[in-house]
């Protein structure tokens, strides 16, 4: 297990790197989108090429921010069910949860990106409007994200059979979103 760990934890360090860089790309699209429209309203000039940068930055944002979004036990859940269960039986739902829906879903989606993405590389496929972009990079950044998910996949299986066989801590202790307030601690009713 420990051989694992640390496998789960190169994963973790990778997408966490990945989860991070990818955060410029919405900056980059805000300037892309910004600087696109006072040009076309300014000069009168348009070009498809930096509407569709503006969708390449934003999608690559989504994509590759994913596995770092799951990293972070961030993805939504239903928070009135789940917080209901003890946090043994929630490691249960999630470890069931990623084996069950996460990675066939990731799988499949890899199976069937990987000859699309071949395919329009080969190709040179282009964008249908004029003056657009290539559209493999597009493609491509799908992919990579289908597969940044998939590892970071493995990761929290393993992480979450290390919790469960008491091999490690649980990095991300669930606080429920909606939990009422202790007026012990200080909470006010009604707040």
């Amino acid at each position: 297990m420990k051989t694992l760990l640390v496998f789960s934890r190169l994963i973790d360090a990778v997408t966490e790197g990945v989860g991070k860089a990818v955060g410029w790309l919405i900056l980059i699209a805000v300037l892309v989108s910004a600087g696109n429209a006072v040009v076309r309203k300014a000069f009168n000039i348009s070009s498809n090429a930096w509407l569709e940068a503006q969708w390449y930055l934003f999608g690559g944002a989504f994509m590759l921010a994913a596995a770092y979004t799951l990293a972070q036990n961030e993805h939504i859940r239903i928070d009135v069910v789940y917080g209901k269960f003890s946090r043994r039986v929630q490691h249960w739902i999630d470890l069931l949860g990623h084996c069950l829906f996460l990675m066939p879903f990731v799988l499949l989606m890899i199976y069937y990106l990987v000859p699309y993405v071949l395919m329009s590389y080969r190709s040179g496929e282009g964008s249908s409007s004029a003056g657009g972009l290539i559209v493999w990079p597009a493609k491509a950044i799908l992919l990579a994200g289908f597969l940044l998910l998939a590892a970071q996949g493995v990761s929290e299986i393993i992480k979450k059979i290390a919790i469960m066989r008491g091999d490690m801590e649980d990095p991300t202790p669930y606080v429920p979103t909606h939990a009422p307030l202790d007026m012990a601690a200080g909470g006010e009713k009604g707040a």
